[in-house]
């Protein structure tokens, strides 16, 4: 189902980010929330982490607006100005940090699902990344879950799918490691996220 007239895509960068702020880490502490990254959210702490894409000067935050009303968004920022945790499984590999554009996460609420803003998310992302670098590839990780997860709603159908339909290509031996609390833990837990990867420019996958 296409997109009502009252939705559009926005890509803001720097200072047009700052308005958004707080609307933008509630979005994402409400979705992800829900599986599979049952994150118990902090809406001081998703500021501060948003705010490093205004102080990037290539990064842009990619948002879906219904009406004048945040309803989605999606991040992108050069690997180069990422954190450590990120970087680590590229540099370990000896890869040119700076030959990849990061996509951090893409939120979205349930309402406006199923009408072609996911595949609106990853094009724009992609086009800021070539228009803001001269980036090979673009990156982005997902947590990985154990199918016997307790957790798992019954019929989830993952999103490998629709990331392959995009051009990705799942990298199982390429991972990072993030901690976040859980709903219902009593402190944070570290996981596992597998790489995805897409060449932006022709260039072979490393």
């Amino acid at each position: 189902m296409p997109p009502d007239q009252t939705t559009r895509i926005a890509t803001l960068t720097g200072a047009a980010i700052e308005p958004y702020l707080p609307a933008l880490a509630r979005l994402r502490i409400a979705v992800f929330r829900d599986w599979p990254y049952l994150y118990d959210g902090d809406e001081a702490y998703e500021a501060g982490y948003l705010r490093a894409y205004i102080d990037s000067p290539r990064a842009a935050v990619v948002v879906a607006f219904d009406g004048d009303t945040p309803v989605g968004a999606s991040t992108c920022i050069p690997l180069t100005d990422e954190t450590g945790n990120v970087t680590a499984p590229f540099a370990a590999r000896g890869w040119a940090l700076e030959r990849f554009f990061y996509f951090g996460e893409s939120v979205l609420l349930p309402a406006w699902r199923g009408r072609g803003i996911g595949v609106d998310f990853f094009a724009a992302r992609e086009a800021h990344a070539r228009a803001a670098s001269d980036c090979d590839f673009a990156a982005f990780c997902a947590v990985v879950r154990p199918e016997d997860h307790p957790a798992r709603p019954a019929g989830v159908v993952p999103l490998d799918m629709f990331w392959r339909k995009r051009g990705y290509t799942r990298r199982a031996d390429v991972a990072c490691a993030m901690s976040w609390k859980e709903v219902g833990a009593v402190e944070e837990t570290e996981k596992r996220l597998a790489f995805w990867m897409k060449s932006l420019t022709g260039a072979a996958l490393p």
